[in-house]
């Protein structure tokens, strides 16, 4: 029996303290399924807790946190699964070492200006390094090392999480890690003014998600809504549904 190709990769998020690493770690998370990949999400203050209790912040126990998120996300990578890490990893050698382990690696550069991360900050840790209570903090008293050549880079102190979140989707298509979002042989349907309204109405009035999940939600519901009444015959209702399922959307 043929060995199957290997599907799994890892997205390694890098930048300062809120720069919005997470953020965009778990809008992520909820794209890459539509696609019909498995992920897990590798958060730096989980894996502190977890993975990595008992290190401290000096530079070389921060490289072998570093070295125990690449080898975890190795693991899940070869097992098919999009393994996403969310952890400051500061210093460039140990980021280019993780991705010479891994190997199907995409460094994503999360960019922030320091004045932006810090009225960020709800923990106020930035606060407390300013005042000298904590030591080797990134940014502050301890160095931020920026990639020289990452994948990708998304400047989240001028752009919307959503805008962040396509460039990333599309870099992972142009690498081809995914699957177009457009499959060919689709048909291309416009969207009516009523179903915009909807779409609108729900986003304006519910906390954010990923565009893709709202989309999703209000196409499959109204779909299902007998007492929603649309002009809509059957032959097109069936084509938004093929749509729906080529896109992933709809089982």
């Amino acid at each position: 029996m043929a060995n199957m190709p290997n599907k799994g990769f890892v997205v390694w998020f890098t930048g300062l303290p809120s720069s919005g690493k997470s953020t965009l770690a778990g809008l992520l998370a909820q794209e890459i399924p539509l696609r019909g990949l498995p992920v897990e999400i590798l958060d730096g203050d989980e894996v502190r807790q977890r993975l990595t209790k008992g290190l401290g912040f000096s530079k070389e126990d921060r490289d072998e946190n570093i070295r125990r998120i690449a080898f975890v996300a190795k693991l899940l990578s070869r097992n098919n699964v999009c393994a996403i890490t969310a952890a400051i990893s500061p210093y460039r050698s140990a980021r280019d070492e993780a991705r010479e382990e891994i190997g199907r690696f995409v460094e994503v550069y999360v960019r922030c200006p320091l004045e932006t991360c810090v009225t960020r900050d709800v923990k106020g840790l930035y606060r407390r390094a300013l005042a000298g209570e904590i030591s080797n903090f990134t940014g502050i008293s301890d160095p931020y090392e920026e990639p020289l050549n990452p994948e990708v880079v998304v400047e989240t102190g001028q752009e919307s999480t959503e805008a962040s979140l396509r460039t990333i989707m599309t870099k992972l298509e142009e690498l081809g890690y995914l699957a177009l979002s457009h499959p060919q042989g689709t048909t291309h349907i416009p969207i009516p003014t009523y179903l915009v309204q909807k779409i609108t109405a729900r986003l304006d009035g519910e906390p954010r998600k990923s565009p893709s999940t709202y989309v999703a939600e209000v196409l499959s519901g109204l779909l299902a809504e007998e007492e929603f009444v649309v002009a809509m015959t059957g032959e097109q209702k069936a084509l938004i549904e093929g749509r729906l399922k080529a896109l992933g959307y709809l089982e």
